[in-house]
């Protein structure tokens, strides 16, 4: 695959040096051959639980001046989640056409501590300005959790860095496809870069997309109809049964 001379942020990503092989989160099995190229405007990450993707997510975004814990480089420096810092970025080096001005890391498991952390500043008499100007005009909290992830989509996600990590917890199938549209405008304006780790088969079939598949050391890159998430997905639908054998207890008769 060549790579597309207009990504516009990060080009390579590879590993300069590990700390404890023994200890999480050099222990993971990909980082000692680590060499990746981002090829294309949107990439994604694909893998089980626990191969590392949200880790190499956190770094990425650390090194690109996003704060870990989730949200925009508004939001760097600000306590809402458990660590300030990737430990990992530390051990990686990363190449880019240009470092982004702007971006948005996306982060499940700690978006209600973001949501608060406008309310905050709502509250906060020397807070100037609108903190949710970008977010629909008020409080995340107040909408489900499906429409205010597509409220930051919609606000923040124009040019820049935007690193998602699992965004389907929260949408249904049809905001899954409306995320996709987004993405697409964005990535057209080619002034917008995207990673996501992802276990949605629905986010996979974005066109042109790049797949580096987790469950392998080497992090290759692998077509839609060869990750597992899109083979299970489609067998299951097809013939429930199939599975369903095995998954239900025998019974005792």
């Amino acid at each position: 695959m060549s790579r597309d001379p207009q990504i516009p942020h990060l080009l390579t990503l590879r590993v300069k040096d590990l700390g404890d092989r023994g200890q999480f989160p050099f222990s993971l099995p990909f980082l000692p051959t680590l060499d990746l190229k981002f090829d294309s405007h949107v990439t994604f990450f694909v893998g089980e639980n626990g191969s590392g993707k949200s880790t190499l997510l956190e770094a990425i975004a650390d090194l690109c001046g996003l704060p870990v814990s989730g949200g925009s480089k508004n939001e760097t420096g600000h306590h809402h989640g458990p660590e300030l810092e990737s430990v990992l970025a530390r051990s990686l080096k990363a190449s880019f056409h240009r470092r982004p001005w702007d971006g948005f890391f996306l982060r499940a498991e700690f978006y209600a501590n973001f949501a608060s952390l406008l309310d905050e500043r709502r509250a906060d008499p020397d807070f100037v300005g609108d903190p949710y100007g970008l977010y629909g005009g008020k409080s995340l909290h107040e909408r489900s959790h499906g429409e205010s992830f597509m409220e930051i989509v919609q606000g923040r996600m124009d040019s820049g860095m935007f690193l998602l990590d699992e965004p389907e917890s929260a949408l249904s199938p049809q905001r899954q496809l409306a995320l996709l549209a987004n993405i697409a405008a964005a990535a057209a304006s080619g002034e917008a870069q995207f990673i996501i780790a992802t276990h949605s088969p629905i986010l996979l079939t974005y066109p042109g997309a790049t797949i580096r598949d987790f469950n392998d050391p080497e992090l290759p890159v692998i077509r839609l109809e060869d990750t597992a998430h899109y083979q299970i997905t489609r067998g299951i639908l097809e013939s429930p049964e199939r599975y369903w054998r095995h998954l239900m207890p025998p019974r005792d008769d």
